[in-house]
C-alpha cells in the first residue's frame, strides 16, 4: 500500500499568505496601540507615567503583576516568527518555481521596499532589541529606571544622544518602506490588481506608513528639540 502524504493546509500557499495576513494585522495593530500611546507624552511627564503604570496593571487582580504585558510580548514574539516564517517559505517557494535563470531576461526593477526587505527586516530586529533594553529594562538607558518612563524617554533622545534619534529615525523609515511594501502587496491580494486599484493599493499604503512614521518620529524630535523635555 502507497502511503501518499498530503501537505498541511497552513503549509500551502494559500495557507502561508493568510499567516502573513493574522499576523501582519496583529503586529500592524500593536504599532498603532504603542504610537498613540507614545504620544501621550505631550500631556506631561504626570500623565504619561500614569499612563506607563497602567499598562503594567492592566488584567489585575485577575493576573498577578505584570502578566498582561508578558501575555503581550510572547504573543508578538510568536506573530513575528510566524510572519518571518511564512514569508521565507513564499520566497523560497517563488524561487524554486523558477529555477532557470534566462539568459537575456531583462531584470525586473522592483520597488525599493521589495529590494531591501532582508536587510530591513535585520535593521528592525535589531532595533526592537536595543529598544527593549533601552526602555523597557532600562539597561541601556541614562537614567535606567523603569518606574520613570518619561524621564527615560527625555533621557533617551537627548541632544547629546543625537546616534539614538539617528538609529531610532533610520529603524522607523525602515519599518515604514516595509509597511508600504506589505500592505500594498496585501490590497493587492485583496483585488486591486486593475491600474486603478493598483493607484489606490499605492495611495493607502503610502499614507498609512508616512503617518504611522511620523506619529513615530515626532517624539524623539519633539525631545531632540527641546518641545519635550
Amino acid at each position: 500500500m502507497v502511503v501518499t502524504r498530503t501537505r498541511s493546509p497552513i503549509r500551502s500557499s494559500v495557507g502561508l499568505k493568510a499567516v502573513m495576513a493574522v499576523t501582519g494585522i496583529i503586529l500592524v495593530s500593536f504599532l498603532i496601540a504603542h504610537m498613540l500611546g507614545n504620544l501621550k507624552i505631550f500631556t506631561g511627564a504626570t500623565s504619561f507615567d500614569h499612563y506607563a503604570h497602567w499598562l503594567r496593571e492592566i488584567g489585575t487582580p485577575l493576573l498577578p503583576g505584570v502578566w498582561f504585558l508578558w501575555i503581550m510580548r510572547i504573543g508578538l514574539v510568536v506573530a513575528a516568527v510566524g510572519h518571518i516564517w511564512a514569508a521565507t517559505a513564499l520566497a523560497v517557494r517563488a524561487r524554486a518555481a523558477r529555477p532557470v535563470q534566462y539568459a537575456h531576461r531583462k531584470k525586473v526593477q522592483g520597488s525599493y521596499a521589495a529590494r531591501t526587505m532582508r536587510w530591513g527586516g535585520v535593521i528592525i530586529l535589531l532595533f526592537v532589541i536595543y529598544h527593549l533594553l533601552d526602555l523597557t529594562t532600562g539597561t541601556l538607558n541614562p537614567v535606567g529606571d523603569p518606574g520613570r518612563p518619561y524621564a527615560n524617554v527625555v533621557a533617551d533622545f537627548a541632544p547629546e544622544r543625537w546616534y539614538v534619534t539617528l538609529f531610532y529615525t533610520l529603524a522607523i523609515v525602515t519599518l515604514g518602506f516595509h509597511l508600504r511594501h506589505g500592505l500594498f502587496s496585501a490590497l493587492r491580494s485583496l483585488g486591486q490588481q486593475s491600474p486603478r486599484g493598483e493607484r489606490r493599493a499605492r495611495a493607502v499604503a503610502l499614507g498609512f506608513s508616512v503617518a504611522l512614521c511620523v506619529g513615530y518620529l515626532v517624539v524623539p524630535f519633539a525631545v531632540l528639540t527641546g518641545l519635550v523635555s
